[in-house]
């Protein structure tokens, strides 16, 4: 189903399947062979959420073909990559003294429970309010426990979320380190611009943001991406990215955020792989997504 500007969800419908999705992910990433994570708390919470593809597949149940380019392994190595990245993005502040964290489209992201933060750390999670009341019933019934002061803002980031951040108690004149992970793609291009213009002003000098971006998204539109959109139907996939996202052109980031101050840096999706001791794939469907940039950027102070 297309995007609305007043679109709803849950976390087994449209957006919010996707944020199940990355957690089935994170869930193979902490199992396979590679062990590129330690996420003891994405398995139960996809099991929770009930779509039958993604508990089948954290579950060891769903036998993929020999042809296809994303086995459980290779669906590990992706989000592993990814979630390493984040999760060095957020240690990396707080080693530096930063004691505030805001984890914007929070979904499944259970970094407030899984991190070693250091005391006196406390972490926003920014989320509907559904999404946030499923995540921290299911994790309590769990009986998982935050390892930092953990507050949620449950609200919609169309809405007014600066407002209900500052209600939770986030100081703007603290350094922040954010994260903005696999949330671009879902924001029309001027609602990217206004989300990156609002982090600044909520920003004090010193504070960090990450993302990741893919220049062109076209690629979803592309035969490799509906050739293996095709393989993952077949197996019971039903959620279908390419409808969920916004396409067009929209400003580029490193330009962008490079413009209203932050020093940026990137690193090109295969050169994280090879951090990780990786080979990134050499298919159709890999060399469509190399583009794929993640990106650290630093307020100076």
């Amino acid at each position: 189903m297309a995007r609305t500007d007043s679109d709803s969800w849950d976390l087994a419908t449209s957006v919010g399947a996707t944020a199940t999705m990355v957690a089935a992910q994170r869930a193979l990433a902490t199992s396979g062979p590679d062990q590129l994570i330690n996420d003891p708390w994405a398995a139960p919470l996809v099991r929770a959420v009930g779509i039958d593809f993604f508990t089948r597949l954290v579950d060891g149940e769903v036998v993929f073909p020999e042809s296809a380019e994303f086995d459980p392994v290779r669906m590990g190595h992706g989000m592993g990559v990814r979630t390493r990245f984040f999760d060095e993005h957020f240690l990396s502040a707080t080693r530096s003294g930063i004691r505030q964290a805001v984890i914007l489209a929070a979904g499944l992201d259970s970094r407030a429970y899984r991190l070693d933060w250091p005391a006196g750390t406390v972490v926003y999670e920014v989320d509907l309010p559904e999404v946030i009341d499923f995540k921290t019933t299911t994790l309590a019934d769990l009986g998982a426990e935050p390892t930092a002061e953990r507050r949620t803002v449950a609200i919609d980031l169309r809405d007014d979320w600066p407002a209900a951040l500052r209600a939770a108690g986030f100081d703007p004149q603290a350094p922040t380190v954010w994260s903005a992970e696999g949330l671009l793609v879902y924001l029309q291009p001027d609602a990217q611009d206004a989300l990156f213009d609002t982090i600044k002003s909520l920003s004090a000098p010193g504070s960090r943001l990450a993302c990741e971006f893919i220049g062109d998204t076209s690629v979803f539109a592309s035969p490799a991406w509906r050739e293996h959109r095709e393989k993952m139907s077949a197996l019971g996939l039903e959620v279908e990215i390419g409808d969920l996202i916004y396409h067009g052109e929209r400003n580029h980031i490193v330009e962008y955020l490079t413009g209203a101050g932050w020093t940026v840096t990137g690193s090109r999706v295969r050169d994280l792989y090879a951090q990780c001791g990786l080979e990134y794939g050499d298919d159709e469907l890999a060399v469509a997504f190399d583009d794929m940039t993640y990106l650290s950027a630093v307020l100076p102070e």
